[in-house]
């Protein structure tokens, strides 16, 4: 089978670039913007546990590395995975709220 996925990354400074650059290569991937691409991935059965398997046996990666994958479901809807890493808090998170002084 094959899907299409969307792929970030958020390595560390002394990660595996030249591996991850080097896997994306060999997938045909298309650049999307800092630390994102595309690209059409071939699975036998899943498609988690196989793309896992295919950037752990090609990227040497670290402990606060993370990696965010979207595909869509067999349904039609998106969904959204890490499948290294996990969600942190955003940098933006807060900067919306009202300040005291705000308040008239």
């Amino acid at each position: 089978m094959k899907k299409h996925i969307w792929l970030t990354f958020d390595l560390s400074i002394y990660s595996d670039y030249e591996g991850m650059y080097y896997w994306l290569d060999t997938m045909k991937a298309k650049e999307c913007g800092d630390s994102t691409a595309t690209f059409d991935f071939e699975y036998k059965s899943d498609l988690i546990i196989e793309l896992t398997e295919a950037i752990k046996n090609n990227v040497k990666l670290e402990k606060k590395d993370r990696i965010y994958i979207i595909f869509m479901t067999k349904d039609g809807t998106l969904k959204g995975k890490f499948i290294f890493g996990k969600r942190r808090d955003a940098p933006w998170t807060g900067l919306a709220s009202e300040s005291e002084d705000d308040i008239a």
